[in-house]
């Protein structure tokens, strides 16, 4: 996991996934704010368990609430066009319009939408 800190950003590339259920997202968001005092977290995309893009099985819904829970900002950056779900694409579309969840598609993007927040 290679972490760095733009502004008050911190941006998180990793090859192995960070987060794979509440617990381990919790843990990453402790972990983050303990190391760096920062409360606006990029991480890619390759880095969070595939189960989270079903949006049936619950699991973004839960780990998503724990960001707000925890006064985090987070953006997720990847490439998103391999999923059809009409529902994911809704639910991606609706975050992006708000201030605190943002799905991108690159790590400048996620800086960018993380300073507006």
């Amino acid at each position: 996991m290679k972490t760095k800190v733009i502004k008050d950003i911190v941006v998180v590339n990793s090859n192995e996934l960070i987060i794979k259920d509440v617990q381990t997202a919790i843990d990453f968001i402790m972990t983050i704010k303990y190391e760096t005092n920062c409360n606006k977290i990029a991480l890619n995309k390759s880095a969070i368990v595939e189960d989270f893009f079903i949006l049936s099985k619950g699991l973004a819904g839960e780990i998503l609430q724990k960001f707000i829970n925890y006064q985090t900002k987070f953006a997720i950056y990847g490439d998103y066009s391999k999923y059809t779900s009409k529902p994911l694409k809704d639910f991606i579309y609706e975050s992006n319009k708000g201030k605190d969840i943002f799905f991108v598609s690159n790590e400048d993007e996620s800086i960018e939408m993380l300073s507006k927040s």
